[in-house]
């Protein structure tokens, strides 16, 4: 008898979109057909939330299924260490082609912005990126490195060029199993300019088709300026990314692959617009940490929908394991097979933890209902220390009525007990991650929530907490 022939494997990764930019999650501004329809046929997860709301160890926790404390990328600039185990480096064992293209951001500070050593690329035989992407290319000029580390201009807008780069991997090898990781800069803001440059005549078509409740209350009185002026262009890179994402399944489906190719998008954190901070990112709320996440192909084409929390870095192994592979021990992530049709998996916590870094040391803890957060003590150093011995609640909401996190709860009398419900879980969370025993102090007694972008209780008594912490 013939064993089934494994699929082929494609994630599309974007940066820094926010999961309510999607159809699927509400959003009537038209910017993600193909994004919907992978959704709608396939497997959606509705509460999808990212480790870290920071580029690397977001991204460390993709390529590894653990947590950044753990790989020891808990903030930018530092390398994925060799010998942790990859995803490319388990597919590239089984036989796989495996090709990265696009933004890496794992390499470290020592190496420059373009070309990424072999020993740093994550265990990826063929090769077309950046480790940081956003410093070597702009919007209509696209300058990645090839495995030798020799730049190549790739043309056309900076997403579409990606894309076609990644249907040319599709068309090289898709006569053997292959793993394809798309990795796209878009709808990340262009840093020099701090601008979100969306092709020609998609800004204008959707500036003004949508604001955010969070940003509608927080930043009030400024539709032309402030964050409202980013998201026309926002909105605008989606479309156009979406828009390569049905392009490349077009490819899949005229070379005959499209049934044997499970199909991942998701992103490796989302934005506040510097509602909650001085900045875009490195913040507990949701708008900064809850991501698009859709997977179709074998095993999650009519999926359903996934209602409890999930971190990204079940990616991995769910991928893993869609491939009939050895998933490798030790890892923080679970397989999401067991989750799929209604199903549920025991062994799964109820709740997701998430590692905030580099502005602050913070923790959350995501639950179907309920944002926990606590935050390090002012005098921790975030750029050099991956956690903290004493931590200080900050933050709680109730997700189920304040979806937007505009009412702060921490410190009601009202709310205690689920404060000290959540307080264990989070204590929980750390010492089978971390190994930590951590001391929370509680939020001091309040009467009345808190409605506000800063995130601290007015009456904290560690004073000069900082939120915008420089970095080196």
């Amino acid at each position: 008898m013939t064993a089934p022939r494994r699929p082929h494997v494609i994630v599309v990764l974007t940066d820094q979109q926010r999961w309510d930019t999607t159809g699927v999650h509400g959003n009537r501004a038209g910017v993600t057909p193909e994004f919907d329809r992978l959704a709608r046929e396939g497997t959606l997860v509705e509460h999808a939330i990212t480790p870290n709301p920071v580029c690397a160890p977001a991204r460390s926790a993709l390529q590894t299924g653990r947590y950044p404390t753990a790989t020891g990328v808990f903030r930018n600039g530092l390398p994925l260490p060799p010998d942790v185990p990859t995803l490319a480096g388990v597919f590239d064992a089984a036989g796989y082609a495996t090709g990265y293209i696009g933004k890496w951001h794992l390499a470290g500070e020592d190496g420059p912005d373009g070309p990424v050593p072999a020993e740093r690329r994550g265990g990826y035989r063929s090769w077309l990126a950046s480790d940081r992407l956003e410093f070597t290319s702009d919007a209509h000029r696209t300058v990645v490195h090839d495995e030798d580390g020799e730049p190549v201009r790739l043309p056309g807008y900076r997403s579409d060029a990606l894309v076609d780069a990644a249907i040319r991997f599709v068309a090289d090898h898709h006569d053997r199993p292959f793993l394809l990781f798309l990795s796209l800069l878009e709808p990340h803001h262009q840093n020099p300019a701090d601008d979100y440059p969306a092709p020609r005549g998609y800004r204008e078509r959707y500036e003004g088709r949508w604001v955010p409740p969070d940003l509608a209350a927080l930043a009030p009185g400024a539709p032309h300026g402030g964050p409202y002026r980013h998201l026309g262009g926002y909105l605008g890179q989606i479309k156009r990314v979406d828009e390569g994402l049905g392009r490349l399944r077009d490819a899949l489906f005229g070379l005959g692959i499209e049934d044997d190719t499970v199909l991942a998008w998701t992103a490796d954190h989302g934005s506040h617009f510097r509602t909650r901070n001085s900045e875009y990112k490195r913040s507990a709320h949701e708008a900064s940490v809850r991501v698009p996440f859709a997977l179709t192909g074998p095993s999650f084409r009519g999926g359903g929908l996934v209602r409890q929390p999930v971190s990204t870095l079940d990616l991995m192994p769910t991928l893993i394991d869609a491939a009939g592979l050895t998933v490798p021990e030790g890892l923080h992530g679970r397989s999401l097979l067991p989750l799929l049709h209604g199903g549920s998996d025991p062994r799964r916590p109820g709740s997701v933890l998430v590692q905030i870094s580099e502005d602050h040391i913070g923790r959350a803890l995501r639950t179907e209902r309920w944002k926990y957060v606590v935050r390090a003590r002012p005098d921790t150093d975030p750029w050099r220390e991956a956690a903290a011995d004493h931590y200080l609640e900050t933050e709680l909401y109730d997700l189920a009525a304040d979806p937007y996190e505009l009412d702060n709860l921490i410190g009601l009398d009202s709310h205690a007990a689920v404060t000290a419900e959540l307080r264990a879980a989070l204590f929980g969370q750390l010492a089978h991650v971390e190994g930590a025993s951590p001391q929370i102090t509680p939020s001091p007694t309040r009467s009345v929530p808190q409605r506000s972008p800063d995130t601290l209780p007015r009456s904290v008594p560690w004073e000069g907490v900082r939120f915008g912490h420089q970095r080196p």
